[in-house]
């Protein structure tokens, strides 16, 4: 007998958080990508601090769902494993383009892009695919997608976007080696122009630091 994987298309609903209102008043417009084995609602505390009539949060939600630590309580998410990966990373980006259109932000707010952990690559990915714009594309301890170039980067180069790259000084998933190869991409994607910060603490979100971004 011979194995054959097949593949079927059909719809599916997702949902995705926000935190405070998008209206007049509103200066920023984040849309965060919170780490494997978080939840989107629970995400959004790290930005609760953040002027609430100025900052519109939207959190996207990672679709593949487990039980956390074996003991069938507390759910997490991951958005990617290396199975299927590439047709996993087209769904997620479906998705997202969806809560972008869902959501309608004015062309007049300041356009953030945050991703943390795992959530980094996922940022990286649909910005790129999509070539996106954005006033700040934050990336706080994750690693960058080996599939990207220079060129993929242009279009924020050439808007003048802030990069900012961040990492805790004892993060575990960080390692010398690891930090001195990603050093050399984001110095190659970026030409130069990135920001990067090393803080004090492992593999974390600091409030303090996410307010200093505005």
């Amino acid at each position: 007998m011979r194995e054959k994987t097949k593949s079927v298309t059909y719809n599916s609903t997702n949902t995705y958080e926000t935190l405070n209102e998008l209206n007049v008043k509103t200066k920023n417009v984040w849309i965060v990508f919170h780490g494997i084995g978080y939840l989107s609602r629970y995400f959004l505390k790290y930005f609760d601090e953040l002027p609430q009539e100025e900052n519109y949060i939207i959190a996207p939600q990672a679709p593949s769902k487990y039980y956390l630590k074996n003991e069938y309580k507390y759910v997490g998410a991951s958005w990617l494993t290396k199975e299927n990966t590439d047709q996993e990373i087209k769904n997620v980006l479906s998705y997202l383009d969806n809560v972008l259109e869902a959501e309608q932000i004015p062309d007049n707010k300041n356009f953030i892009i945050f991703g943390f952990s795992q959530g980094v690559s996922i940022a990286m990915r649909w910005l790129t695919r999509r070539k996106l714009n954005c006033s700040k594309l934050v990336l706080y301890a994750g690693g960058i997608p080996e599939e990207l170039t220079g060129s993929d980067f242009q279009h924020l180069i050439e808007n003048e976007s802030e990069v900012h790259i961040i990492v805790g000084n004892t993060d575990e998933y960080l390692t010398p080696k690891r930090m001195e190869i990603e050093s050399k991409k984001i110095e190659k994607l970026f030409h130069g122009k990135a920001h990067q910060l090393v803080f004090e603490g492992g593999h974390e979100i600091k409030k303090d630091i996410i307010n200093a971004l505005v």
